[in-house]
């Protein structure tokens, strides 16, 4: 009997072994997927901001109306006859 129950004792503890380590695996097999699915959404936001950049490289290539709204807003030229104000700052909440 005694080796019965050693028997048995050996096979619930390789059974619970097994259940920890499983239950482990599943748990990181579950952030795996998780942290996939972030990815892939990440990278599908990605590809929609590269074509938007193409689209705009490509007006850049061909449009001169592009280039002039990008040296006038982002760059801050002016156009020769253009008026410039100059308006003062709101520092000190004024």
């Amino acid at each position: 009997m005694s080796a019965r129950i050693l028997g048995v004792t050996a096979l619930a503890v390789s059974a619970l072994a097994i259940v920890a380590y499983g239950g482990q695996s599943l748990t990181r097999v579950w952030e795996m997927k998780r942290e996939l699915d972030g990815l892939e959404r990440e990278i599908g936001l990605l590809r929609a901001e590269t074509s938007q950049l193409e689209v705009a490289v490509g007006r850049l290539h061909t449009d001169p109306d592009s280039i002039e709204k990008v040296a006038r807003e982002a760059l801050g030229f002016v156009m020769p006859g253009d008026r410039v104000l100059k308006l003062p700052s709101s520092a000190g909440g004024q």
